[in-house]
């Protein structure tokens, strides 16, 4: 939309959900990674906005929520998330771009970013995105990827690799792949106006000669009673961390709730072909259920 606009990483097509998840070794990080949301998440709330859904892997966790916004890039993994969670007015499905969000300010009451943080080549403006359409005192659970862990410490002291995992600077290892410190990415976060309230140490064992060796149910009970220790020391891969909005929120009225992503007006009304902001003219169209805010049909 906008020619200035980070680089996004575009999961359009992918059967990341199946090669990645459902046929590759990974049940013991999707088992842990439900044990730390579980501790971390509210046990209700109204409505959640769900940045990097995907294809819906975690929505299921999110029960004690009346409404779930699923928010991501790429429409195809949109579709395999209604897929598997239907359509219930319970679910709202939306493509969108995390640097221009389409939502007003202030109408969520929290939300989540699971496993996306490390796409992000501009990470405090997505922060800053996110933390714009909360309410004041929401909750925000966040996870990334920690290039200070165990693995490459020794693998950068054996020499193995190139870059320091104590450098503050994020590492790209793959195109729109990057490593966090973990003081950097607290410094985003407070300087997005989100205060911490807890971290949580993830994945400990995310080794395949461990996954092999050792039954699944010990690794989880084994990881799950280290992860307090993200509160004093973070050398696991994954960092999970629940902050708190602090400064107030520009507020729109009530009725409110999209955004055009254009132009940032919240004049928004629907049509038959979507809706349409009022303001700038562009048209967001409605496919298959899914709000699509990626490209306007016209002006």
């Amino acid at each position: 939309m906008q020619k200035d606009r980070p680089p996004v990483c575009d999961y359009e097509g992918s059967d990341y959900q199946i090669r990645f998840w459902e046929n590759a070794d990974r049940a013991y990080e999707d088992r842990v990674e439900a044990v730390a949301l579980r501790r971390l998440l509210p046990s209700e709330g109204n409505l959640l906005l769900e940045v990097g859904a995907g294809a819906g892997r975690n929505t299921p966790r999110y029960s004690g929520f009346q409404k779930i916004v699923l928010l991501d890039y790429s429409y195809s993994q949109l579709q395999q998330a209604r897929r598997r969670l239907g359509d219930s007015p319970r679910y709202c499905y939306v493509a969108g771009d995390v640097y221009h969000l389409p939502f007003a300010a202030s109408v969520f009451d929290g939300a989540t970013m699971i496993r996306t943080l490390h796409h992000m080549a501009d990470p405090l403006s997505a922060l800053q995105q996110v933390r714009a359409t909360l309410k004041p005192q929401s909750f925000f659970v966040l996870e990334y990827a920690n290039k200070r862990n165990i693995k490459a410490i020794f693998r950068w002291l054996l020499r193995r690799q190139s870059w320091s995992p104590f450098d503050p600077e994020p590492v790209e290892f793959a195109e729109l792949n990057f490593d966090f410190h973990p003081k950097t990415v607290l410094k985003w976060l407070e300087e997005a106006d989100f205060k911490l309230e807890r971290q949580l140490s993830v994945s400990h064992f995310r080794l395949a000669f461990l996954k092999r060796l050792v039954p699944l149910d010990l690794l989880v009970a084994l990881d799950s009673a280290l992860q307090w220790t993200g509160a004093y020391w973070q050398l696991s891969p994954s960092i999970f961390v629940r902050c708190r909005t602090i400064a107030e929120s520009q507020s729109y009225a009530k009725d409110q709730f999209w955004k055009c992503p254009a132009c940032d007006s919240a004049d928004m009304q629907s049509n038959d072909d979507g809706l349409r902001c009022a303001t700038c003219g562009r048209v967001w169209a409605i496919r298959e259920g899914i709000f699509d805010f990626r490209e306007p049909r016209g002006e």
